[in-house]
C-alpha cells in the first residue's frame, strides 16, 4: 500500500514536470511579491530576482534528472 502512495510522488513525464516548475514558479512570484511589499527598493527587487532565479535552477535540475533517469531505464526496457 505504502509502495502505491509512494508512486504518486514519482516525476514520471515532461508534463509532471512541467506542472511542478509551474507550481513552484507561482509560488516563487508571490513570495518575491511580498518581499518587493517587505523590502520596497533594491533589497526587495533583488530578493524577488533571486526567488525567479531559484525556479529556473529547480527546473533546470528537475528536467536533467529526468532525462538521466529515462536513459537510465531505457537499456532495462530494451532487454
Amino acid at each position: 500500500m505504502l509502495k502505491k502512495i509512494g508512486r504518486l510522488f514519482v516525476i514520471k513525464t515532461r508534463f509532471e514536470a512541467c506542472l511542478i516548475i509551474y507550481a513552484l514558479a507561482v509560488g516563487a512570484m508571490a513570495r518575491g511579491a511580498a518581499y518587493l511589499h517587505e523590502y520596497p527598493g533594491t533589497g526587495g527587487k533583488l530578493l524577488l530576482i533571486a526567488c525567479t532565479g531559484s525556479v529556473f535552477l529547480a527546473g533546470a535540475k528537475i528536467f536533467d534528472c529526468l532525462r538521466f533517469e529515462q536513459a537510465a531505464e531505457a537499456p532495462r526496457q530494451a532487454e
